[in-house]
């Protein structure tokens, strides 16, 4: 389909010398046929000759400069010859009449190449116009492609087709062993070689590009061969390049030719191979620019754990020590009721370590993407109330304003993330927000068949921006370090990560209280089989 859109292009900005005889010869015809006529009865005019000046005008505009001066020429001719007393001779006898035909004669030629020039002018600005939307075309596709090979194929064919070429590719890589990128050629064809290419010469300043036929010794002696037309063809090279770096070529294959390319040709793939070059540089500067935020993400990620490892692990650790060391020095005797308190602290802190370590590897296997929950049908309510009574002595002597009515709908969730959802909130406010803060929970069913829990506190509250941030993993709430003691930040991760697991969602609000409220919105189970809705 490209090799004839490509000929009628060609036919078009090209006029054969067929064609243009053929035109000529025509227009001769019918102004003689029309002078005949107007020169017989009953009109008589005595001098019909400006019909020529018409055809004149139609072989300049469609033919060219060359058969329009032609045609004048052959117009004066055939006028003497057919309607010029003497007739059917080029002698002319009357002085008048010889004045009148060398006025023709001149003002026929000057008709013609005016005519032509204007129709070459309006073909060189369609061609141009053509050449700029191409340009344009190719600049625009290069731009909203999310990257530069997306693009390629496109523009390829778009530079097949405006430069009237055999084949267009683009390669990049290393000179040895180019890589495809885009070809107008079947997927699987070889980047295209020849022993001698003509290869586009970049001059600084102002100063037009020119053509360089180059010999290349490691191409194929016989060169390229279109095995469709069965004729030789040229082989354009053009660089592509970005801040003076070589990143591959823009190849293309035309009909062999004696003169190198036009202007347009030149400046299209010119100013493609630019506009490519400048793609390809943004693809390296994109990814650069990921590799460096992930190696930034991965050094907060190491700082994150290192720290974690500084406070919420040997924090327990030396807990556990100090209260193992005071049972086991027998210099030291300790009741009963130490002994116990000992234990107490020594189960306690053990316990904070295995939350710890298991908060950790759940939010590995969040990031990862392992999450299966297994969905059970809960009582949102009582495994919210059951959870609360466990954490009722670290909530502190505070207010708790516990509002679950009885009627909710029971909710398809996974026990073991419904309970560590609760108890990050609740850990959260217990350190956020100390008491003798208040706090409410709540829960109410909602219209689209979901069930909202909301934890809220009366603490101190966090700014908007910080609550755009807040479910991000290790991120910790400015200024809050200095008043209570650092955790992980993670807390509120696990609590996004579990509600998405099982088909729902969190948000976080401004409190009634005056601090934060955190809303966690999850799936009501459907209804038993023969239960209303």
């Amino acid at each position: 389909m490209l090799p004839d859109v490509r000929r009628r292009l060609a036919d078009v900005d090209r006029p054969s010398a067929a064609r243009s005889a053929i035109v000529a010869l025509a227009g001769l015809v019918i102004g003689s046929a029309l002078v005949a006529v107007l020169q017989g009865p009953p009109l008589a005019i005595r001098d019909p000759s400006p019909i020529y000046l018409v055809v004149v005008v139609v072989v300049g505009a469609v033919a060219g400069t060359g058969p329009a001066l032609v045609t004048a020429a052959a117009a004066f001719l055939v006028y003497d010859f057919l309607f010029t007393a003497p007739r059917f001779s080029l002698r002319v006898d009357d002085s008048q009449e010889w004045l009148d035909l060398v006025l023709f004669l001149v003002v026929a030629v000057v008709v013609g190449r005016l005519a032509a020039a204007s129709a070459e002018r309006g073909r060189v600005a369609t061609r141009r116009a053509a050449v700029a939307s191409a340009l344009f075309s190719v600049s625009r596709q290069l731009a909203v492609a999310p990257s530069t090979a997306g693009a390629a194929t496109d523009v390829v064919n778009r530079l097949a087709i405006e430069g009237a070429l055999e084949r267009v590719t683009i390669a990049v890589g290393e000179a040895r062993a180019p890589r495809v990128l885009a070809d107008t050629a079947p997927t699987g064809t070889a980047v295209p070689s020849a022993p001698i290419v003509l290869s586009l010469n970049r001059t600084p300043g102002d100063e037009p590009a020119t053509w360089v036929r180059a010999h290349e010794p490691g191409a194929h002696r016989a060169g390229i061969r279109d095995g469709a037309m069965g004729h030789d063809v040229d082989l354009l090279r053009v660089r592509i390049e970005a801040d003076g770096d070589l990143l591959g070529w823009l190849l293309a294959i035309r009909r062999r030719a004696s003169a190198p390319p036009d202007r347009d040709v030149t400046r299209l793939l010119a100013l493609a191979a630019d506009q490519v070059g400048l793609g390809l540089r943004r693809d390296q500067l994109l990814t650069e620019a990921t590799e460096a935020e992930v190696a930034r993400r991965s050094d907060a990620l190491r700082s994150a754990l290192l720290d974690s490892v500084t406070h919420d692990l040997r924090t327990p650790l030396a807990s556990i020590r100090a209260a193992a060391g005071s049972l086991a020095d027998p210099d030291q005797p300790l009741t009963d009721e130490a002994r116990r308190a000992a234990a107490a602290a020594i189960d306690a802190e053990a316990e904070r370590l295995d939350r710890t370590v298991r908060s950790v590897l759940d939010l590995s296997r969040i990031e990862a993407g392992a999450l299966r929950p297994e969905r059970e049908v809960f009582e949102l309510g009582d495994v919210a109330e059951s959870v609360l009574e466990r954490w009722r002595e670290r909530l502190g002597d505070r207010p708790i304003d516990v509002d679950l009515p009885a009627n909710l709908p029971p909710v398809e969730a996974d026990g073991r993330f419904l309970d560590s959802i609760l108890s990050n909130l609740f850990e959260n406010v217990a350190r956020h927000a100390p008491a003798p803060a208040a706090m409410s929970i709540s829960a109410r069913r909602r219209d689209d068949d979901s069930v909202e829990l909301d934890v809220e506190d009366g603490g101190p509250g966090v700014s908007d921006d910080v609550r755009a941030r807040m479910f991000e993993k290790f991120y910790r709430v400015p200024g809050r370090a200095a008043r209570t003691r650092p955790g992980l930040g993670i807390g509120l991760s696990l609590v996004r990560g579990f509600a998405e697991a099982m088909g729902g969602r969190v948000e976080a609000d401004r409190s009634r209280l005056g601090g934060l409220a955190v809303r966690i919105v999850l799936p009501a189970a459907p209804p038993a089989p023969g239960e209303a809705s």
